[in-house]
């Protein structure tokens, strides 16, 4: 790798940000690149941040992570062993379009990046490049983001949930469950899967972890804000 695939200059005043915000957010994101120099670049650049990162050094991998369903944003390298970051991009728009992903490839010719938006990025930045540019391209897609599930709109950076004239904000816990069900608007999603997805551990008949924060939602929320759908799961209108 070319020391040239990785600039970093001072950054611009109005660039400047403090890191509070985002350490106490600790909004996860996943990057896939299999060079370890640019990967511990990046990674150590986001991390000063505040945010949560994760990584995975091929596309394969990658992908399993990235349909796990925990992350607010995916960078993308496109030159990835086994599979390629553009099938990555691919299979990731049929499974979660709400996913934002960020491509940073070296590959920077005008036919790859119209392929990679026409596949579903949302942002594209070609090596070599300044790291405050990607924090920069970073936080506006995760500042911006709201998500809409019928009535229901979800402030991915303030971690807040609005519903007619009810607005909360939310625990750790009821984020990630509400983030889960608002990426799967429409679909019923069952207690197992919100139990392995959000709390991580597979299912325990006996727990009721899952109706617990459900109930507390709709404390906050309002009572119709979450479908039950009886032996089932939940399920937000789309």
């Amino acid at each position: 790798m070319r020391a040239a695939e990785m600039t970093d200059v001072s950054s611009p005043c109005h660039l400047r940000v403090t890191r509070g915000r985002f350490a106490a957010l600790k909004m996860p994101i996943l990057v896939i690149e299999d060079e370890p120099r640019i990967l511990a670049f990046v990674r150590r650049g986001l991390e000063a941040q505040g945010f949560a990162v994760d990584a995975a050094a091929d596309g394969a991998s990658g992908l399993r992570r990235a349909r796990g369903g925990r992350y607010d944003l995916v960078v993308l390298d496109l030159l990835l062993p086994g599979l390629d970051g553009l099938t990555v991009l691919r299979e990731l728009a049929r499974s979660d379009p709400a996913l934002p992903v960020l491509i940073l490839s070296a590959r920077s010719d005008l036919r790859t990046k119209l392929c990679g938006f026409e596949l579903g990025a949302r942002d594209y930045l070609s090596k070599p490049f300044s790291l405050h540019e990607l924090l920069a391209r970073v936080r506006v897609h995760l500042e911006e983001r709201v998500l809409r599930a019928g009535p229901l709109e979800l402030d991915l950076a303030r971690r807040r949930a609005r519903t007619g004239d009810a607005a909360a904000d939310l625990t750790d816990r009821e984020f990630r469950l509400l983030h889960h069900l608002v990426r799967h608007r429409g679909e019923i999603v069952s207690r197992e899967q919100l139990l392995a997805d959000v709390w991580g551990y597979h299912f325990d008949p006996g727990s009721n972890v899952v109706d617990v924060c459900v109930r507390r939602l709709r404390k906050k929320l309002g009572p119709t804000a979450i479908e039950t759908i009886r032996h089932v799961g939940y399920r937000l209108a789309a």
